[in-house]
């Protein structure tokens, strides 16, 4: 992993402070099978450091590159995420809640990667398909929408074409 998301917590003051970060291409190649092979955002991060926490605003915008569901090309789309984290030191470092991270006592260093990365995804669509244009249609690959009405339309007569090869050598014998 990169150590371009990590944020030098054992010299900070108690009280806010502020972090900014460029997310891009390079960030997620460290995540082999991400759904997101591009982007362009921005993270900011509002830390509020306290003797036995740390309260973290993690605020991300910014473009990603992702494939279409149902033609699927690659479309530009959106992203706006604000969440809370909350990093509490010693303790147990069981994953009790996704929202609270567990340093031990001495660590000097937050690695926000992960989390980041975790933040873009939910930020996405469950389903991922090309926006309409102006006029309210598809902008999906007309090629693509052509070869899956010719599906459509095949799996409407209930017989698959493919089978009727089949059905005939079951009939000569």
């Amino acid at each position: 992993m990169s150590r371009a998301y990590i944020i030098p917590i054992g010299g900070l003051k108690d009280g806010n402070h502020k972090f900014d970060f460029e997310i891009g291409k390079r960030f997620f190649e460290n995540f082999e099978e991400s759904e997101v092979k591009e982007g362009e955002l921005a993270a900011e991060i509002v830390l509020d450091k306290r003797s036995t926490h740390i309260d973290l605003l993690i605020r991300i915008e910014g473009r990603v590159e992702i494939n279409c569901t149902r033609c699927l090309g690659i479309f530009s789309w959106h992203v706006e995420s604000e969440s809370r984290l909350l990093v509490k030191f010693g303790g147990s470092n069981e994953e009790i809640d996704p929202d609270i991270i567990y340093l031990p006592q001495g660590e000097n260093e937050l690695d926000l990667e992960q989390h980041l990365y975790e933040d873009i995804l939910l930020a996405l669509p469950i389903r991922r398909i090309h926006p309409d244009d102006n006029e309210g249609r598809s902008t999906c690959d007309p090629e693509m929408l052509k070869r899956l009405e010719d599906l459509k339309a095949g799996e409407e007569t209930g017989e698959d074409p493919r089978w009727n090869e089949l059905k005939k050598l079951l009939n000569e014998n």
